[in-house]
């Protein structure tokens, strides 16, 4: 199975001269943790979590109307394309812990987004139909375990 198989193309996404306020309002009103920063041609240059709006306005002790959604956001984005497979994309997030996967074309535009709810799903509805399997039970349970995990054993992780 690929990308395009599973993941949502009516993505929620804002621009790079938005304030924190407009992406919190974006994903409050589309019930979405997440809003891929874009620039005019589409272009995907960061991503935000509904965490990074939290974080960003206690540590900036200002009002969200005045944080520059490029301030908050995460400008390493990990991406995919629509023609990649679920392991691939599984193995991204394992990795990078990360929970969701812009999905771009060849320019870097948006075309959608995969989360690591859609490949749990998908492998559930496949062990469900006793299909084979392309992500194991073992896979995604390590994929939770690594986004999981707390920041700080993360960074004693990468100082040892």
């Amino acid at each position: 199975m690929k990308v395009k198989d599973l993941m949502t193309t009516d993505v929620k996404s804002c621009r790079e001269y938005a304030t924190l306020n407009t992406a919190a309002e974006i994903m409050w009103e589309n019930d979405i943790g997440c809003v891929p920063i874009v620039d005019p041609e589409n272009r995907v240059l960061g991503m935000l979590t509904d965490r990074d709006v939290c974080m960003s306005a206690f540590l900036q002790g200002a009002p969200l109307t005045a944080i520059a959604v490029t301030t908050a956001m995460s400008k390493d984005v990990f991406s995919c394309g629509p023609a990649d497979d679920l392991v691939s994309v599984e193995k991204l997030m394992r990795e990078k812990q990360i929970h969701r996967v812009p999905v771009v074309d060849d320019q870097g535009r948006l075309m959608g987004i995969i989360a690591l709810n859609d490949i749990a799903r998908e492998a559930a509805q496949e062990g469900q139909a006793n299909k084979p399997r392309q992500v194991t039970d073992a896979e995604i349970s390590s994929t939770i375990a690594s986004v999981c995990a707390p920041r700080h054993r993360i960074i004693q992780a990468h100082a040892a």
